[in-house]
């Protein structure tokens, strides 16, 4: 790294970081910053001969960071936000929150159900905040949080962190979602079907697990990684699909699909919410937090 004094530091370079980091776009971040990118494309340069770092690599979906881009977004992140919290409040309003994006991480399960509502709600609570889903899933959700990609999350577990702080939401039961005609389904129907699973990898999950316990078996057609993808694999075959109920209510009012009880006993599962704990001097991250807390219900 360049030597370099503080007074010769032009901190706009801090906020040509972020937004390029979130952005992933030198283009959509001058788009966001309001300068044109070829400022930003200079911005960038000096930022690379002070941290003697490329920084950001060009890659065929766009920006990606580099590992030492990654650190520095932790750092400069929070001196961002500190300096924001200086700023006085919006006359006869809100904090206003313009150009703060809070990233929240969870499956796109939680994203279909409760997104919209989260939406419209922060635009009352949290004015000019953008939220930016980010996918995750058990086994991602605590590194994206500690690793700053993530500022907030709602997970069905995979936080054992002491550095992360977590709350229950409550605890949810499986449904299966299928295309025909409605009727109630025993363990024999359920099982003469082709079922279609959800997973973050591989073709073995809760339901076969359970069977296995009972010395049966099922047939998985396919596997996806996104709850969004279910009505088009389904829609129109005999397949069905075991999923959390308030995924599968709101999947198959949308598509027309079925719901019914999932015939085989399966455990509940806990839905939690968790924060890096220094996200609680943050008070963009907490109004996203009281959003999510007040509409979610399980």
């Amino acid at each position: 790294m360049n030597r370099i004094n503080i007074n010769e530091l032009d901190l706009n370079l801090f906020k040509v970081l972020e937004a390029l980091y979130e952005e992933e776009s030198a283009g959509r971040a001058a788009l966001r910053l309001g300068i044109t990118q070829s400022a930003v494309s200079a911005a960038l340069n000096r930022l690379r001969k002070i941290y003697g770092d490329h920084l950001f690599e060009r890659t065929g979906r766009g920006l990606k960071p580099t590992t030492k881009a990654s650190e520095l977004k932790s750092s400069v992140g929070d001196i961002l936000e500190k300096c924001r919290q200086t700023l006085p409040p919006a006359v006869g309003g809100p904090d206003d929150f313009t150009g703060r994006t809070v990233i929240l991480a969870a499956s796109d399960d939680f994203e279909i159900v409760w997104g919209k509502k989260i939406i419209q709600l922060l635009q009352v609570l949290a004015s000019g905040l953008r939220l930016q889903f980010r996918q995750s899933n058990a086994h991602l959700v605590q590194d994206m949080l500690m690793h700053r990609n993530a500022d907030i999350a709602v997970t069905a577990g995979g936080i054992r962190s002491t550095l992360l702080s977590k709350e229950l939401l409550g605890t949810g039961t499986y449904s299966c979602i299928f295309d025909g005609e409605r009727r109630e389904m025993d363990i024999e129907d359920y099982l003469n079907r082709n079922h279609v699973l959800v997973s973050s990898g591989g073709f073995v999950g809760i339901v076969d697990e359970k069977l296995a316990e009972i010395g049966r078996g099922r047939k998985v057609i396919a596997s996806t990684t996104h709850f969004s993808a279910l009505p088009w694999l389904i829609k129109g075959t005999d397949a069905i699909a075991t999923v959390p109920h308030h995924a599968a209510r709101a999947i198959a009012e949308v598509a027309g699909l079925h719901v019914v009880a999932c015939p085989l006993i399966l455990p509940a599962y806990s839905v939690e919410l968790a924060i890096r704990s220094d996200s609680r001097r943050d008070a963009a991250i907490m109004e996203v937090k009281k959003a999510l807390l007040e509409i979610i219900r399980l």
